[in-house]
């Protein structure tokens, strides 16, 4: 049997939190079949003492359940992780810009809970918030969803295309800017008759270049919008950027909470810490008055209960949102009075205010 074919069965085994391979990853280095003995070499980088000796068992199944192997010998290098403490990393992060105080993943496991929607209202929220306090321009938004970016859309810069900065290695994209947040997505990249059909390096690719070609300046908070599930922005955004956390938006039905809990499982794998959940979508008031709990109720909370975590808030059911969003012009910077505006402003301001509670605690991504 072929490495190459040896390989092929490898990629049966999956990363411990994820639907990507180990192949596809990259961490089996060599592998061969000698009389009878199946012989890897993999090599990775994380702080979980659990992930080498999962890894190793699951590789030793696989490996054992090829006819004509009899034994096996698997060699194992783990490194640490070179990310500031509490920063998940499968593969390092020299890249990383120091210029940045917080960044915050915005996930949910499941798509259509209004998480983009969610992330931009939220990332406007928290530049007004800090532009109160003296320190405008400091909040940057990063949208990763490769496939379907929508936050161009739904902040106002539909159309725009970035300028870059400098030449040859030195030139950087200069994030675009609106309504006190700096934006950066793939759909500044793309015209809309242009589907991303990529692979997953191309997409890893991207993301590395996000973070560390982009002219962000110095930032308190750069929020990182994830496209849904636990693939390969995800891995790319651990590997590539420390992160101070995640916040997980969900819907208050079973069949959003527990595709969200799996994804807050994946960020505790990998080391990232859970900033909080936010329940969207939490009950919508007719007319009359009367309070409509359209999706259930109480899914937020048991998912922050789960995950050990706790709900930062929750975002009622307004058609304002959405019509907002789709007119470019986010609610909380055009109606700041209407109440959803509230529901925002306070999840922003219980962030920022959890975020210095644990750089008071101990480091964070940058300076």
């Amino acid at each position: 049997m072929t490495p190459d074919a040896l390989k092929e069965h490898l990629k049966q085994v999956k990363y411990p939190g994820f639907s990507r391979d180990i192949v596809s990853f990259g961490l089996v280095k060599s592998a061969a079949l000698i009389d009878g003995t199946a012989r890897v070499a993999l090599t990775i980088t994380t702080a979980d003492p659990k992930v080498p000796l999962h890894l190793k068992r699951e590789v030793d199944a696989c490996l054992r359940a090829i006819p004509g192997v009899k034994d096996t010998v698997i060699d194992l290098a783990v490194a640490a992780p070179k990310a500031t403490p509490g920063a998940g990393n499968l593969g390092g992060n020299a890249g990383a810009p120091k210029t940045i105080r917080h960044a915050v993943a915005i996930a949910s496991g499941k798509g259509g809970v209004g998480k983009s929607t969610f992330a931009v209202n939220l990332a406007v929220a928290a530049a007004a918030h800090l532009a109160a306090l003296g320190r405008p321009g400091r909040v940057g938004l990063m949208d990763c969803d490769i496939y379907g970016p929508s936050v161009p859309l739904m902040i106002g810069l539909h159309g725009e295309r970035p300028e870059v900065r400098g030449e040859g290695e030195s030139s950087r994209l200069v994030p675009l800017e609106a309504h006190g947040v700096k934006v950066m997505s793939m759909g500044f990249l793309v015209d809309d008759n242009t589907p991303v059909v990529w692979r997953g390096p191309m997409i890893m690719k991207t993301i590395q270049q996000f973070v560390q070609n982009v002219d962000w300046g110095p930032l308190d908070l750069l929020l990182v919008d994830l496209p849904p599930g636990t693939g390969d922005a995800q891995l790319s955004l651990v590997q590539t950027l420390p992160l101070d956390g995640a916040v997980l938006v969900t819907t208050p039905q079973p069949a959003a909470t527990q595709v969200a809990r799996k994804g807050g499982l994946m960020f505790q794998k990998v080391n990232v810490p859970l900033v909080g959940v936010v329940e969207n979508m939490s009950w919508f008031t007719d007319p009359t008055g009367a309070r409509h709990e359209l999706f259930g109720s109480g899914g937020g909370q048991k998912v922050a209960d789960s995950l050990g975590t706790s709900l930062l808030g929750q975002v009622p059911l307004f058609p304002d949102i959405r019509s907002a969003g789709d007119s470019g012009a986010p609610l909380v910077a055009t109606q700041p009075g209407h109440p959803a505006a509230d529901h925002f402003n306070q999840i922003a301001r219980e962030l920022l205010a959890r975020l210095e509670k644990k750089l008071a605690a101990g480091p964070s991504v940058g300076g």
